[in-house]
């Protein structure tokens, strides 16, 4: 048996730094207000793989349960929903949580409709239009975060 000796080797210790793209962050929570099964099935998908945790509602008065328990990062808000529009469920969270209101996006296909565009006005809001794809909707949720971090206006 062979001994080996080891006393005049020094131990070099080595730190690796982990680049931040393959750090993924925290997930972040949406409240996702939309009537259509299979456009929310999409979306959650679509959202979850991107590091979104999604809770999803389908009407205005489920939402405002929702917000009764717990705060999201983000609430995506269909504008036209039967019997709690998403204008109603802005206008109870403003009662209730007001510090929500500035994670909201609104989401719609009716292009050009006069009333929806002079709430999202009125409130400052962020809109995208249906149909959209997964990477605008991305980026709109990132304008709504820049917008929160820097607490400037939408």
């Amino acid at each position: 048996m062979m001994r080996r000796r080891y006393s005049n080797m020094s131990i070099v210790e080595r730190t690796y730094e982990i680049p931040d793209d393959l750090i993924r962050p925290d997930p972040k929570s949406i409240l996702m207000l939309e009537d259509d099964a299979s456009l929310a099935d999409v979306l959650r998908k679509g959202l979850e793989h991107n590091n979104y945790i999604v809770t999803r509602v389908r009407s205005g008065a489920e939402g405002v349960q929702c917000i009764l328990k717990q705060d999201y990062d983000f609430l995506l808000c269909d504008m036209i929903m039967p019997g709690f529009p998403g204008d109603m469920f802005y206008r109870a969270v403003e009662r209730v949580r007001p510090h929500l209101c500035r994670r909201f996006l609104f989401m719609t296909g009716h292009n050009g409709d006069a009333q929806i565009d002079a709430f999202i006005r009125s409130v400052r809001g962020l809109m995208i239009w249906k149909p959209f794809q997964l990477h605008e909707l991305l980026q709109a949720l990132k304008v709504v975060a820049e917008k929160n971090a820097s607490g400037a206006t939408i």
